[in-house]
């Protein structure tokens, strides 16, 4: 737990979970503890929701496998040979960081590309009344 910046009358905490790992394996109590899910013998459990996990799971969980079976990015950097495993996603995990080409109509209703502000730094958001 982090405390965020003291303001007058406002308190700020933010929880901060990572899972960045020296390497693609991780013990069932690290998992656990990092993302909340833990290993029981019907597969990685988080509350009442469960995934199958392979038989014979032993002291380490392959990212790899946990990665595709709760739909959660899996990233290495080979340069500090570093993994990370995002958050739960499912079908919406991204396969890039890249922001996709968007048209989206001005104030005037001609349509504006959002591509036209490549290299400026752009604050994009997004509300829906749902």
């Amino acid at each position: 737990m982090r405390e965020g910046p003291a303001l007058p009358g406002l308190s700020l905490a933010v929880t901060i979970v990572g899972v960045i790992l020296a390497g693609p394996e991780i013990t069932p109590q690290e998992l656990r503890a990092r993302s909340g899910w833990e290993l029981r013998p019907e597969g990685l459990c988080k509350a009442d929701r469960c995934v199958p996990l392979a038989d014979g799971v032993g002291d380490s969980i392959d990212l790899r496998v946990v990665a595709e079976r709760l739909g959660m990015a899996l990233v290495h950097d080979s340069e500090h040979d570093l993994w990370a495993l995002g958050p739960e996603a499912g079908p919406a995990a991204l396969s890039s960081a890249e922001f996709p080409e968007l048209t989206l109509p001005d104030r005037d209703g001609n349509p504006f590309k959002l591509s036209s502000l490549l290299g400026s730094k752009v604050l994009v958001l997004a509300w829906a009344s749902w």
